[in-house]
């Protein structure tokens, strides 16, 4: 393992590290302190050895707790998922991902009530950029059991599905 670190603004403290855990002569992650207070910010992860960065993971509100993480997935250089700690509990609550490779979020999942699981699901399925589909778990017992979907494409929910019973 190689590593190899700068301090950037002249205080004593190293501020940016190159590490090759391998020793394959690539650099297999970067990790940053963005703010010069000694603690890492960011970390960057080349995971599959190509020499291109997969996951960055990063702690955006200074606190020594990760609340980002962005990852590419299928190894294009393109940014697959992003996972956010939304209120910083160490939990994260949003999950946007890229499942056909284009670019472009095709699904969201969110953790509304801060669970740990995600209770509200959203997805693009037609590749228009739109919401086509929606479903949600309304009594927190780990179940969609409310959901809207655009079948026509015209941009207005076509279908709404309920889960009883219903009360007056």
């Amino acid at each position: 393992m190689t590593d190899f670190g700068i301090d950037t603004d002249g205080d004593g403290a190293i501020d940016y590290t190159e590490t090759d855990a391998d020793g394959d002569g690539y650099v297999d992650t970067v990790a940053y302190d963005s703010d010069g207070d000694g603690q890492i910010d960011i970390i960057e992860t080349d995971t599959d050895g190509d020499g291109f960065v997969d996951t960055v993971v990063a702690d955006t509100d200074y606190d020594g707790v990760p609340d980002t993480a962005l990852s590419d997935t299928d190894g294009d250089g393109v940014v697959d998922e992003v996972l956010v700690d939304t209120d910083y509990d160490g939990h994260a609550e949003t999950l946007v991902s890229d499942t056909t490779g284009d670019g472009y979020a095709d699904t969201v999942d969110v953790d509304t009530d801060r669970d740990g699981v995600f209770d509200v699901s959203a997805a693009d399925t037609d590749g228009d950029g739109f919401i086509d589909t929606a479903v949600a778990d309304t009594d927190g017992d780990g179940i969609f059991d409310t959901g809207v979907a655009d079948t026509d494409g015209d941009g207005f929910a076509d279908v709404a599905v309920v889960e009883g019973p219903f009360q007056p």
